[in-house]
């Protein structure tokens, strides 16, 4: 992480620490916000991968363990879904504070269990929250908050994994807001085939460009 651009980060609120990453290209036209799943966080290479292919489009990332590294060994609370939505508020909060992101209109990019997180932020606290994209998520683990997502949502899920399929599309029959699901052929849960990373991060630019911009 050693772009000119990044920059490390702490949000705090009351006995809560969060490390987080900021990425920050020239005069960025949105910020995207990424929730990671079990058992990842910051550091992730996938997640970090998606966030530079963003900010070549001119979007600023935020990275951030919602977990502290003392939580993250508690298998509860990685699948705790309203601690995890609380803790994207917190970061939310914290961007809409921040003089660098401020003005920016704000993304969730959520991963696996992440993205039940992301969609239960949203409906929660809709404000400034201009799109939403699920990476091979469990939008099913925020399945009584779908109905009041408002933000354009995008799920990516992977041809081979079938049983997150199903999940994302009984998921995509409850939400109201603007939707697409889009299926990675050849893609297994964590997008590891060659190419198939490339593509989600094509998705997801494409989607917040149109939403956040």
């Amino acid at each position: 992480m050693t772009s000119q651009h990044e920059h490390t980060v702490r949000i705090t609120k009351e006995e809560v620490a969060l490390e987080g990453i900021l990425g920050l290209p020239i005069r960025p036209r949105g910020v995207v916000v990424f929730a990671h799943g079990s058992g990842s966080g910051r550091l992730s290479p996938r997640n970090n991968f998606v966030a530079r292919h963003l900010q070549r489009g001119g979007l600023a990332t935020l990275l951030v363990d919602l977990l502290t590294e003392v939580e993250a060994d508690d298998r509860r609370k990685v699948f705790d879904m309203n601690l995890l939505a609380n803790r994207l508020l917190l970061a939310k909060n914290w961007l809409e504070s921040e003089p660098r992101t401020r003005n920016l209109g704000i993304g969730y990019f959520g991963a696996s269990t992440g993205a039940g997180a992301a969609l239960q932020a949203t409906a929660r606290e809709p404000s400034n929250i201009k799109a939403v994209v699920s990476r091979g998520g469990r939008p099913d683990l925020a399945e009584p908050y779908l109905p009041s997502v408002t933000a354009p949502t995008l799920l990516i899920v992977g041809g081979h994994d079938e049983p997150v399929i199903e999940m994302n599309q009984a998921a995509y029959d409850l939400l109201t807001c603007e939707k697409k699901l889009i299926i990675v052929p050849g893609a297994t849960h964590l997008f590891e085939e060659p190419g198939t990373l490339e593509q989600v991060a094509d998705h997801a630019n494409k989607w917040f460009r149109q939403y956040l911009t």
